[in-house]
């Protein structure tokens, strides 16, 4: 028998949402399989998770504060991933914003209104973030240097960094000789809205903004050109190189921004752990959403609801809270499985020609 895998031409939508339902109702049959070969219950678990995560007005507020930077580190991966620029540096992007928002901070006079501190906070995180995807972006632009390797590296650049940061120059002399870096002043805390912080604004401001940037600007189209097809590009005379830099610079300015947040509303000072895992997650919810802003929007929520429930579990049942981690890893081994089925079709045949398509 021989077995035979072409390229698929382009699904029809409703094929492909069908083929998306089967691979997520697939995720939590095996899921739940899982859990009972652990001795759990999986309908307990699942109805704790969602209880954990939405249950309350407390457990909604936090479910929200881990979508925030979840969501906005996405959708600056996703502008570098729509060019094929693989950027696995969010963290130290988030790491070297917080970095420049904490200078911001502690060196501007209290005295200025909190918007003006918070703008020049943003300013200074984006400009970081922006310089440290900058740094990649312009060897592989000029060298052709392997962006993955590269933006992978300089996470534990910029973490480590902080840490001699931490432990020398900027260690706080009030602390009593404890490692730690002096807390913001009020005027540089981000406000609250509806129980949490302000940065779930900034990120639905940013879902819009970044959609419309893909999709409807001249930038976002030769972003898209040269991710498809770099010798296309450079047939249609774009500056390859540029556009590199530029889509690179945005998509580590939007880390930036969450570095920023984080610092400012969450620790309200900076930590060598700021980006807490963030920019490696994000990968996840940037690729399944297949760099869509509105449908990462809904990912976002969806591995958040994730995180907290997770949580949850391991203070109201006293099961640990890797179990979420098993069925968050089910659910994206099948869904990113249903992506070879969108993109190819797989043909069984034997020796006397016939085949049969399967998938």
């Amino acid at each position: 028998m021989n077995i035979r895998v072409t390229k698929r031409a382009d699904m029809p939508k409703k094929q492909e949402y069908i083929v998306r339902i089967i691979a997520v109702l697939l995720s939590i049959v095996f899921a739940g399989l899982i859990l009972l070969a652990f001795g759990l219950n999986p309908i307990k678990i699942f109805v704790t998770i969602i209880k954990g995560s939405i249950g309350s007005k407390i457990r909604l507020q936090q479910t929200v504060i881990r979508c925030i930077p979840l969501l906005i580190t996405s959708l600056g991966i996703m502008v570098a991933f729509k060019m094929k620029f693989w950027n696995i540096g969010a963290e130290g992007q988030i790491t070297m914003g917080a970095l420049g928002a904490t200078w911001v901070a502690l060196h501007l006079p209290e005295t200025l209104p909190a918007p003006v501190m918070l703008g020049a906070m943003m300013l200074a995180a984006v400009l970081c973030g922006g310089f440290w995807a900058f740094i990649p972006a312009i060897f592989k632009a000029k060298m052709g240097t392997n962006e993955t390797i590269f933006t992978l590296m300089m996470n534990y650049i910029a973490i480590k960094f902080v840490t001699y940061l931490q432990y020398g120059p900027w260690m706080d002399p009030n602390a009593g000789g404890f490692p730690r870096i002096a807390k913001f002043p009020q005027n540089a805390v981000l406000p609250s809205l509806f129980g949490a912080n302000i940065g779930w604004v900034f990120g639905l401001i940013f879902v819009v903004l970044v959609f419309f940037f893909m999709n409807y600007t001249k930038k976002g189209y030769e972003i898209a050109v040269i991710g498809e097809s770099v010798e296309t590009a450079r047939y249609a005379g774009m500056n390859i190189g540029r556009i590199i830099i530029v889509a690179t610079f945005i998509s580590g300015g939007l880390c930036g921004i969450v570095g920023m947040i984080q610092a400012s509303a969450i620790e309200k000072t900076l930590t060598s752990t700021i980006a807490a895992g963030y920019g490696f997650t994000a990968i996840i919810p940037a690729w399944l959403s297949r760099l869509n802003a509105v449908s990462n929007l809904f990912i976002c929520i969806a591995f958040a609801m994730l995180i907290q429930g997770g949580n949850y579990l391991q203070v109201s049942i006293g099961v640990s809270s890797a179990v979420a981690s098993i069925v968050q890893g089910v659910i994206l081994f099948f869904v990113l499985g249903s992506e070879f089925f969108l993109q190819y079709k797989v043909s069984f045949g034997n020796k006397s020609g016939h085949s049969k398509e399967v998938a």
